[in-house]
């Protein structure tokens, strides 16, 4: 099942509670939906749990039921709900302000004045053109609807919620988006998914901690390679000078240096000044490697 299948489930298990909410779900569903005209309502979904749940939907929110419903809802491919009765459609827009004759695509904002209806409408929205990818890959969530005027409409909706949603266009269709793992997993909490919301969070923290590693190594890496890089630079300058015959009348604190770095040329400078006797500082261990590595340019 994908993530987005597994959001559908979970809303359809929450209960809307009054009359105003199930009227509030069942218009993001129609707003959001394959058809929602005078002639008809067409209602397509391949998600068997919410495809099971809008008989019950519809019933509640209207005391109506559909004209025709898939004959087997466990048959794979789309399943299609229609509404044909001039009388049922004429109901359904006269619940939102508006008649079936000449109907209007737009948010009749008087249908939602409570805050729970605005999160049923939205949860009906997710559920007809909603889908939202798997976090584990990469973070969107999307509405998609045919209407212009309900696009910008649920953008004012969700400002009013508190979100900062975006708009873009696909292919005639108008879409409403969110794609920071906050805003989605604050969205799916509102809409009543809040066990989804939790798998949202749980996905960016073990992304954010495997980034956190994988710097940490790149720059250990980048540590290590530029020690080993001084080091082989060093040791090939005091092999230059023994081999001119020039490291023995050096001073003796720069002969130890000198033998020092060519028995462990893996050491760090750091670990290099601790072990010299007496230990040194890494600031003075540096400016003795210094002038070593001067002394072979030099020849």
């Amino acid at each position: 099942m994908s993530f987005s299948a597994q959001v559908k489930e979970e809303l359809c298990r929450v209960n809307p509670g009054h009359k105003g909410c199930y009227q509030a779900l069942c218009y993001g569903v129609l707003l959001y939906c394959n058809t929602f005209s005078g002639r008809e309502i067409k209602i397509m979904t391949e998600n068997r749990s919410f495809a099971q749940t809008l008989p019950r939907l519809f019933k509640r929110a209207f005391a109506l039921n559909f004209d025709e419903v898939p004959a087997d809802m466990d048959r794979p491919g789309k399943l299609i709900f229609r509404i044909t009765d001039p009388e049922k459609t004429e109901q359904i827009f006269q619940t939102y302000g508006y008649s079936a004759k000449t109907p209007v695509h737009h948010i009749n904002l008087g249908v939602l004045e409570n805050e729970c209806c605005r999160r049923s409408f939205m949860r009906g929205a997710f559920l007809a053109g909603g889908s939202v990818t798997d976090p584990a890959r990469q973070y969107h969530l999307e509405l998609v609807t045919d209407h212009y005027n309900v696009r910008g409409e649920t953008y004012a909706l969700l400002q009013e919620l508190g979100f900062s949603p975006k708009q873009t266009d696909r292919s005639g269709n108008y879409i409403t988006y969110f794609k920071q793992s906050d805003a989605i997993s604050d969205f799916l909490t509102a809409i009543g998914a809040a066990v989804s919301a939790m798998e949202v969070i749980s996905a960016r923290i073990e992304k954010d901690m495997r980034n956190s590693v994988n710097r940490k190594v790149n720059c250990d890496t980048a540590n290590v390679t530029k020690t080993v890089e001084a080091a082989m630079e060093q040791t090939e300058a005091i092999r230059k000078l023994e081999q001119a015959g020039l490291l023995e009348g050096l001073p003796e604190k720069l002969r130890q240096t000198a033998q020092m770095r060519m028995d462990n040329p893996e050491m760090s400078l750091s670990e290099l000044a601790s072990a010299l006797d007496p230990p040194v500082t890494k600031s003075c261990l540096n400016h003795r490697l210094r002038k070593l590595m001067a002394l072979a340019e030099s020849l």
